[in-house]
């Protein structure tokens, strides 16, 4: 395929006579352009925890606007990720770009640092298995108050009470092998989409903090568009609850506002009530946000528990909703008793006057 000058050159001069307009639009449409945007999310997200079997992690690279389609590529903290290229069943598959089949190999020799080591190990058990942390009940919490972060008087805030990793029940025998595909999608502008996956079985230990960035390389770039994420598990959600002070009859909203640390893939939320279930009946529900319709009195000092979740581990956080009882309603009259006097004097104003007309 031609570019620029050529591709007018080689339209003004082919045997269809096409005219100056024509071949302009020629131009335009194959002339060279780099990418415009470029993004990475996980495939297949939010996804829960999973302690007791492996599973994979899939990211997605996309590189719209590039003339022609852009190389795409991975690297894991800043090295280049050696990967096995395999054909996905879509359309417009190209055999991997500069990422290409260079033959698989372990992970790359920073996963296996001292540091991440020894935190490892710390995690084994006395057989060498890994360590359950326990996250089933609410506990004292030992941190100290912050300025500014006093409970409100309606609302009683439990910290999380463990570390959020909670790692896995199994232990992967052989380091992950890195998978490659990658998709063009010819679009109508003349451009490519370019979308790349890379697939691996996931190691929490291994990889929370990972950073993973994706680069694109094109003609008409000087040097390379990136864009980057941090693989990182769920760490202390915020909670908040409001009304701040709720009365019987309210609607309730408990919500996540957010972490104490940057999370990615996306978390999946699920809430309980401890030690009963739901104002619904039910047993759980996922969101963001916990939705309690017209709380009744039984709701007083009821706990409620959010579990946040992604591939990398999960954390539990805990609130206590307290109801307060409506003010009660001052239907007595100001004058004390005035309105019964008024009517037993209606009463007996007959009574009064028929005597009077019998005397008479």
């Amino acid at each position: 395929m031609h570019y620029g000058e050529n591709a007018a050159l080689k339209c003004l001069n082919d045997e269809y006579g096409r005219s100056v307009p024509e071949c302009l639009m020629d131009v335009l449409f194959y002339s060279t352009a780099p990418p415009n945007n470029i993004s990475v999310v996980a495939e297949n997200t939010p996804a829960p925890f999973s302690r007791y079997q492996a599973q994979n992690l899939t990211l997605v690279c996309t590189a719209k606007g590039g003339k022609p389609a852009p190389s795409v590529y991975f690297k894991r903290d800043g090295e280049l990720i050696e990967v096995i290229s395999y054909v996905s069943p879509t359309v417009g598959y190209e055999g991997g770009g500069s990422a290409g089949v260079r033959g698989a190999r372990p992970l790359i020799s920073r996963d296996l640092d001292d540091t991440k080591l020894r935190k490892s190990l710390s995690l084994l058990g006395p057989e060498g298995r890994p360590g359950r942390l326990y996250t089933e009940s609410p506990g004292r919490s030992y941190m100290a108050k912050q300025p500014g972060q006093e409970p409100s008087p309606a609302t009683e805030t439990i910290p999380e009470t463990v570390v959020s990793r909670e790692f896995p029940r199994w232990v992967q025998s052989t380091e992950p092998l890195y998978f490659f595909s990658n998709m063009q999608i010819p679009q109508s502008d003349g451009s490519v989409l370019v979308q790349a996956k890379l697939t691996w079985t996931l190691n929490p230990q291994l990889d929370n903090d990972a950073l993973f960035s994706c680069e694109v390389s094109h003609p008409a770039l000087s040097m390379p568009m990136q864009t980057e994420v941090t693989l990182a598990a769920p760490k202390g959600p915020k909670l908040s609850i409001t009304p701040a002070r709720a009365k019987v009859g309210d609607t309730v909203r408990i919500t996540v506002q957010g972490f104490q640390n940057e999370v990615f893939p996306e978390p999946l939320f699920t809430w309980t009530r401890v030690g009963s279930r739901l104002l619904d009946d039910s047993a759980e529900r996922d969101g963001k946000e916990l939705v309690l319709e017209r709380v009744p009195a039984e709701l007083n000092g009821s706990m409620y528990r959010c579990t946040a979740q992604n591939p990398l581990g999960s954390t539990d956080t805990h609130i206590r909703l307290i109801v307060f009882e409506n003010p009660m309603k001052n239907t007595q009259n100001p004058n004390n008793g005035a309105p019964g006097l008024h009517k037993l004097g209606l009463i007996f104003l007959p009574l009064i006057l028929t005597v009077t007309v019998e005397l008479t």
